[in-house]
C-alpha cells in the first residue's frame, strides 16, 4: 500500500471532532492523516512488536513517507510546520493504533519541538540566535532527506530527569566540541535511533554542577564510544526497546548541539508544557480502549462469538461510565495543549499537571474497566485490550512528570507561591 493508497482507508472517528473542538484545517487534517496510516499499518502490526519487543521499524519508514517523521519541522525547511498543539492531537490519534509508536516518535518530534517553536520563545542575543538557526537547518534536513530518527534519553536512574538535581552525564568543553561521559537508563529507541539528543551537564572547571549548565546535544549512534547494553523484557510498551545506553569519551562537535547554552534550563522553566508530551500516547490508548469496548459488546470483534453483549443492563451502565471518564479526561488535556506557551499563568501550569496526571491514571482505569466489562476473552493476546491495559499502566510511572510528582506539585504549588515559606 503506498500513500495515495492511504486515501481509501475507511477511517475511524476523530478523537478531537474538529468542528467541536475548533481544530484548524491544518490540525483536522493532520489527525486524519494519522487515522489513516494508523488504521491501515500501524494497527495491525502492534502486536507482533509487543510480542517480540522489537522497534517498529516499519512504521518509522512510513512515517517518514508521510511526512510525519518531520511533522514538527518548519515548512521553509521540508517540514510539515505542526505547532505544539497540532502535534499533540496528531500523536493521540496514532497512540490510538501503537502505543510503542506513538511514545517513541514523541522523542523524536521533541528534537524538532524543542528546537524549533519552543526555541523561538526564549531569549538569546543575535549571535546565539543565528547560531542556533543554522544548526538546526542541519537536524532538520537530515530527518526530511534521509528519514534520520532522533532518540531522547532522559532518565539516569536519580532525581536529575525530574528537574531536582543536574544531570550526571558530563559535557566537557574541548577544541571543536565536547566529550560526553555518562549513562542512561530506559533509553527508548537503543539501537534504532540515528542520534540520541543527550541531555546533559557542563563540566566546568572549579565549579559545582548546576542545572543551568544543561546541554542538549544530538550524539550520532555511530560515534565512537556510544554502546547500547542490557536486555529488555518489560511489562508493556515492549516496542519501545529502551534498553542503556553508555557514553564513554564520546567526542561531538559544536553543530551538534540541539539548544544553545543555557537555553534548556530556561525553556524547563518557561515552557513548562514541553514536558506533556508523552502524554498524547495515553489518550490514544484511552480511546483505543473504549473503541475496543464498544465494539465487543456490539459483536463486531472477529473471532468472539455473535452475541451481542449489549443488551444487558450492565454493560449499558459500565460504557457509560467509560465514556463520561473519557470525555472528562479529553476535555481537560485539550485545554492545556491549547495554554501551551512560554510564561504560562500559575493556573495553565496547575491544569497541566492536572492534566498530565489525569491522562496517565484514567487510560489505565478505563483499560481495567473494559476488561471487567468485556469479560475473561477479552484478557487473550490475540486480542488488542491485554496489550492496551499493559501499555496503559506504565505512563504514570514516566519521568520527568510522574503521577506522584504531579499531585506533589499540584499540592504545593497551589498552596505557596513563588518564594513563600512557613518560616
Amino acid at each position: 500500500m503506498n500513500v495515495m493508497d492511504l486515501d481509501q482507508i475507511d477511517v475511524d472517528a476523530p478523537i478531537f471532532d474538529p468542528s467541536a473542538f475548533r481544530l484548524d484545517e491544518a490540525e483536522a487534517e493532520l489527525n486524519a492523516l494519522a487515522r489513516r496510516i494508523g488504521k491501515a499499518r500501524f494497527a495491525p502490526r502492534a502486536a507482533r512488536y509487543d510480542r517480540d519487543a522489537t522497534f517498529p521499524t516499519e512504521n518509522y519508514k512510513d512515517l517518514h513517507e508521510t511526512g510525519l517523521l518531520a511533522i514538527s519541522v518548519p515548512k521553509e525547511h521540508g517540514g510539515l510546520g505542526a505547532g505544539f498543539r497540532a502535534y499533540a492531537t496528531t500523536a493521540a490519534e496514532i497512540g490510538r493504533y501503537c502505543g510503542a509508536t506513538a511514545l517513541t516518535w514523541n522523542m523524536h518530534v521533541c528534537s524538532c519541538l524543542w528546537s524549533g517553536p519552543l526555541s523561538d520563545d526564549l531569549d538569546m542575543d543575535e549571535e546565539t540566535r543565528a547560531t542556533h538557526l543554522r544548526r538546526r537547518a542541519k537536524h532538520y534536513e537530515r530527518i526530511v532527506r534521509d528519514g534520520a530518527i532522533f532518540a531522547q534519553p532522559f532518565s539516569e536512574g536519580g532525581a536529575a530527569a525530574a528537574g531536582v538535581v543536574p544531570f550526571s552525564t558530563s559535557a566537557k568543553r574541548v577544541d571543536g566540541g565536547w566529550i560526553i561521559n555518562g549513562k542512561k537508563i530506559f533509553a527508548s529507541l537503543s539501537g534504532a535511533a540515528d542520534y540520541y539528543g543527550v541531555l546533559c551537564g557542563e563540566m566546568k572547571s572549579g565549579e559545582r554542577p548546576s542545572r543551568k549548565d544543561t546541554m542538549y546535544i544530538a550524539v550520532p549512534a555511530t560515534a565512537e564510544g556510544v554502546e547500547v547494553v542490557g536486555e529488555w523484557d518489560p511489562l508493556g510498551m515492549r516496542g519501545t526497546v529502551s534498553r542503556t545506553l553508555l557514553l564513554k569519551d564520546v567526542f561531538v562537535e559544536d553543530d551538534q548541539a540541539l539548544m544553545p547554552r543555557g537555553v534548556y534550563y530556561q525553556a524547563a522553566a518557561r515552557w513548562p508544557h514541553m514536558f506533556m508530551t508523552l502524554s498524547p500516547t495515553y489518550l490514544g490508548i484511552a480511546q483505543a480502549v473504549f473503541d475496543f469496548t464498544v465494539r465487543y459488546l456490539r459483536g463486531e470483534i472477529p473471532g468472539t462469538g455473535p452475541e451481542k453483549r449489549r443488551k444487558f443492563p450492565t454493560k449499558q451502565i459500565a460504557v457509560a461510565q467509560m465514556f463520561v471518564m473519557l470525555q472528562q479526561t479529553k476535555a481537560l488535556w485539550f485545554q492545556a495543549v491549547s495554554e501551551a506557551r512560554a510564561d504560562p499563568t500559575k493556573e495553565q501550569v496547575l491544569r497541566a499537571y492536572a492534566a498530565q496526571y489525569t491522562v496517565m491514571e484514567n487510560a489505565n482505569e478505563l483499560a481495567q474497566l473494559a476488561i471487567r466489562t468485556c469479560g475473561g476473552q477479552s484478557m487473550l493476546k490475540s486480542l488488542p485490550l491485554e496489550r492496551l491495559y499493559r501499555d496503559s499502566r506504565c505512563g504514570s510511572l514516566m519521568l520527568p512528570w510522574t503521577a506522584e510528582l504531579c499531585l506533589d506539585r499540584i499540592g504545593r504549588e497551589a498552596l505557596y507561591n513563588p518564594g513563600e515559606t512557613d518560616d
